[in-house]
């Protein structure tokens, strides 16, 4: 597996519609979430020129997962769409927080059902493990999130220092929260017994 990191000017010719229609499969049709989207791909307004983006690829060169990272200086999704997440708290605004959204590790071709959850398989750990060295090379200290509860437990589970913001908010059907991951460039998933990544 390789991961690339860029915005959508230095990613490689045709990745960001890859990742547009990556994200559609994962987020329209595999989660049902209710998002504009246009011919079978997801974009939206946090989609910019400064917006930095990963994407893993399996030895076939297919997207396996993405992750958008947004400085907080800057709008970005928390702070415009889900505000209600931080429970009356402000908004981030500093270049020294990150949010980390869209972000989901299916392999649609898989066999193995571990890598076809969206969230805790073991590409979900390495592409978190990018986006930390990403953003601390930008000089952040924290990401910020908003995410399905289930991902607290996984982020626990890897080893990820990570806080709630505010409790759990209810929002079309799915108990939703806004955590901060403190930021660690050297942050490696905990491996189990058997020296595989948990998750």
């Amino acid at each position: 597996m390789e991961i690339i990191a860029g915005t959508a000017e230095a990613l490689p010719a045709g990745m960001l519609f890859d990742i547009a229609r990556y994200r559609y499969r994962v987020f329209v049709e595999r989660l049902g979430w209710n998002l504009q989207t246009r011919g079978g791909t997801e974009l939206d307004q946090f989609d910019r020129k400064d917006t930095c983006y990963l994407v893993a690829r399996n030895a076939e060169g297919e997207t396996v997962g993405t992750a958008r990272l947004l400085p907080t200086h800057r709008p970005y999704l928390l702070a415009c769409v889900f505000p209600q997440l931080l429970g009356g708290l402000p908004a981030p605004r500093t270049p020294r927080v990150w949010e980390l959204s869209r972000f989901a590790a299916v392999d649609f071709g898989a066999r193995d059902a571990s890598l076809r959850d969206p969230y805790g398989s073991s590409t979900a750990l390495e592409l978190l493990a990018a986006a930390m060295r990403l953003v601390a090379e930008q000089g952040a200290q924290r990401l910020i999130s908003a995410s399905p509860l289930g991902i607290e437990r996984i982020l626990r589970r890897a080893g990820v220092s990570a806080h709630r913001v505010a409790p759990p908010v209810l929002i079309e059907g799915q108990h939703l929260f806004a955590c901060y991951m403190d930021v660690d460039k050297n942050w490696r998933p905990r491996e189990d017994r058997r020296g595989e990544m948990t998750g």
